[in-house]
């Protein structure tokens, strides 16, 4: 009688030990598929998975930035949904606060990226640009300069390295965190053509004989003269005043350009004589690219140039850093003694 009881005990037990471990392996699934995972708190809700990251890759930035708790969980779901691949899916994703380990699988696999804002505002050079863009975007600046410097690329997209600088209008730029760098290029030749879409711009540039090259060019020498909005339209047409009587530019900031003395406060004769293309006090006519980017202001200066019949300028002896123009030489000459007497009087 007492065997067949202890029988019983012990069926029972192993059913009981039976549904448990039924109930804890059924456990398991609902808890990835419909209880929160992802913690309600997060200090950063952006993760950024590289180009060519594994699945391991993935588990351990996953776990560092705080998004899964219960990697064993996180596995076997990862498994059963087909996410552990060789090559995983690269980009810039927003987590959000409490979602189950399901959501945040379904999210890296097919979900949007998160766009980043790229700012590009008065970069001098394309390495500049290059540095730039490499703060927010996957791509190093070697990368994005790499594509700067490809003559078969360049020459497909109708630029050269001396002229895509030309391509980058400054402003905030919408993208996504893995852009490869050719893309990145295109992204700024579309918006580029966009900005002369508007505004009748490219009509405005025929009509004063410059492609939109040259005008961005001429733009870039009006950004390095003054930081002073009201005058940009006032030094443009100065210089497109020189440009349609075959006068030298003599722009100090080609020079310093020239030089690469990016550093100087002040322009010497070894500035103004140094040879190069982009030197406009050796050379006539426009450098063969621009010297700086160019703001919106300065390019729709050009394009908007104020009509007078000024031929010089120098800057005020006073502390506005504008300028103080003139139609001759002689009237000019006056200006710039007025200025060298104010800088020795503060010498002194």
């Amino acid at each position: 009688m007492n065997s067949k009881k202890s029988s019983a005990r012990r069926g029972i037990l192993a059913l009981l030990l039976l549904l448990l471990g039924g109930a804890y392996f059924a456990w398991e699934p609902i808890k990835a598929f419909w209880f929160p995972a992802v913690p309600s708190e997060l200090a950063d809700p952006y993760i950024c998975i590289p180009s060519g990251a594994t699945f391991e890759d993935v588990v351990r930035m996953l776990k560092k930035n705080g998004f899964v708790r219960d990697e064993v969980n996180f596995r076997w779901l990862a498994e059963q949904m087909k996410y552990k691949k060789d090559k995983m899916r690269s980009g810039r994703f927003k987590i959000e606060p409490g979602w189950t380990n399901r959501q945040l699988i379904q999210h890296l696999r097919t979900g949007e990226q998160a766009p980043v804002k790229v700012v590009l505002n008065n970069e001098r050079l394309t390495e500049e640009v290059a540095g730039k863009a490499a703060k927010f975007i996957e791509s190093d600046s070697l990368a994005l300069l790499a594509a700067f410097r490809d003559k078969t690329f360049l020459r497909e997209i109708g630029y050269s390295e001396e002229t895509l600088l030309t391509a980058f209008i400054p402003n905030t730029y919408e993208m996504y965190w893995n852009t490869e760098p050719k893309a990145f290029v295109n992204k700024m030749i579309k918006e580029h053509d966009a900005f002369w879409d508007k505004n009748n711009r490219r009509a405005k540039a025929q009509a004063l004989g410059l492609t939109e090259k040259e005008v961005y060019t001429l733009a870039s020498i009006v950004e390095r003269e003054t930081n002073a909005n009201i005058e940009k339209a006032t030094i443009a047409g100065v210089y497109l005043n020189r440009l349609r009587i075959g006068m030298k530019l003599q722009a100090d900031p080609t020079s310093v350009f020239a030089t690469r003395d990016f550093s100087t406060h002040r322009v010497t004769e070894w500035h103004t004589n140094y040879d190069s293309p982009y030197n406009t006090y050796v050379y006539k006519g426009l450098p063969p690219g621009p010297i700086s980017m160019a703001s919106i202001p300065s390019l729709d200066a050009v394009l908007n140039p104020e009509k007078h019949n000024y031929l010089y300028f120098c800057a005020k002896p006073d502390e506005s850093g504008t300028h103080a123009f003139a139609e001759t030489f002689a009237a000019h000459k006056v200006n710039a003694d007025r200025f060298q007497a104010y800088v020795r009087q503060r010498r002194m």
